[in-house]
């Protein structure tokens, strides 16, 4: 099936493609760049993940771009609760995951209080 609709699509793209061929060099290189994994997946699997290598709760992805192996996001948890809640402790991770949504790798960018904001250069 998936076949029958690649090519229902190649047909209704003929102008954008001069033959299957280059049709199907398109589609390697979209998969190559993770763009089979949509972005809103692509999130739910980093917030996931950052809480199976942390053990810590996300609050929040604060950012997501396509990277060259996959996905790059950017995602804030609560490392200490307080209170008031305006003295929390927060971390920003970054986490890189494959085209499937697997992590590459991941680090602790920074940690700030809730309400004084993330104070990194160029934010």
């Amino acid at each position: 099936m998936a076949t029958r609709d690649r090519r229902d699509k190649y047909e209704t793209e003929d102008d954008r493609y001069e033959d299957e061929d280059d049709y199907e060099r398109d589609e390697r290189d979209r998969r190559s760049r993770g763009d089979d994994l949509p972005a809103a997946e692509a999130a739910r699997s980093a917030a996931q993940h950052i809480v199976a290598l942390t053990g810590q709760q996300p609050s929040a992805v604060t950012s997501l771009r396509l990277g060259d192996d996959g996905w790059v996001a950017e995602v804030e948890v609560v490392e200490d609760r307080r209170i008031p809640s305006s003295e929390d402790m927060l971390a920003l991770y970054r986490i890189e995951l494959d085209e499937d949504g697997e992590p590459l790798g991941y680090d602790r960018l920074s940690q700030y209080r809730r309400g004084r904001g993330d104070r990194r250069e160029g934010r």
